[in-house]
């Protein structure tokens, strides 16, 4: 594989129920490979037949009916395909893939956590803290793969990546202890965060904004949870990154937005 290759991702929050602005991103767009994360669709009944449509010929999908689920759907050959079950209880929340040039792509989409930051009070926040501790188990034992990692962490790691630290300090995906995690993870095998590598903190760079403002836009109260996380070998042919914040506006909108790097392999 020689050339330029552009790698994007984004939380759909339902493939089939946005699948016109899917296909809106990829004819605007155009990335070679797109992951997906929350498309609640089992494999069976994937909207494949759109994607071949484009060109994205390539799919690996580990879908679950009407929860999580991922996809990897590509105009290059992939390889290799693997589904981790981080969450441990069968949840479809990864699936990686090897590309041709031996550069792994990682898909992940880390649980929310629920609305309580306390494991004793609310399970769901114990089980995404489990979630990441077994990544970082993972990712130590990467060795030298050339990998990219990306996809809804849910989790706003530093204090630009919100639009208050101080309001959010309490509020799952901001929470200490989450950023504490996450930033075990990132050590754990030297990732390089490239979206603040292209824009270094603290330049606004957000990725979600909820759906209950009524004007997102304009009360702008963003949080980057998504990511694009390589290893310095990868991170080394990056050669720039950008979100696609338009996308939060089109049609019945995700509550994320497409993040897109471009990589001279």
């Amino acid at each position: 594989m020689t050339g330029t290759l552009s790698i994007a991702s984004w939380n759909i929050n339902s493939v089939r129920a946005r699948l016109d602005i899917v296909e809106r991103f990829l004819t605007e767009e155009s990335p070679d490979i797109l992951c997906l994360q929350e498309t609640k669709v089992v494999n069976e009944i994937f909207p494949t037949d759109m994607f071949r449509r484009l060109g994205y010929v390539h799919q690996v999908l580990n879908g679950q009916r009407m929860h999580h689920g991922v996809a990897i759907m590509s105009r290059v050959p992939m390889h290799e395909d693997d589904r981790l079950d981080w969450q441990a209880n069968g949840e479809a929340r990864h699936v990686g893939v090897r590309l041709e040039n031996g550069v792994r792509i990682e898909n992940v989409y880390v649980p929310a956590g629920g609305d309580v930051p306390d494991r004793a009070v609310n399970p769901k926040f114990g089980q995404k803290l489990d979630f990441l501790e077994r990544m970082i188990r993972w990712s130590a034992d990467l060795a030298d793969q050339p990998t990219i990692l990306t996809g809804d962490f849910n989790i706003a790691p530093l204090e630009c990546d919100v639009w208050s630290h101080k309001q959010l300090l309490d509020v799952v995906s901001h929470t200490p202890v989450e950023c504490e995690i996450l930033a075990r993870l990132q050590a754990s095998n030297d990732w390089v965060d490239i979206g603040r590598h292209f824009h270094p903190a603290p330049a606004r760079l957000y990725t979600w904004w909820s759906y209950r403002a009524k004007d997102w836009a304009a009360s702008d109260r963003g949080r980057r949870l998504d990511h694009m996380w390589t290893t310095k070998d990868v991170a080394a042919k990056a050669v720039g990154h950008r979100v696609v914040e338009p996308a939060r506006d089109w049609g019945k909108p995700s509550d994320h937005i497409p993040l897109i790097t471009e990589f001279a392999f």
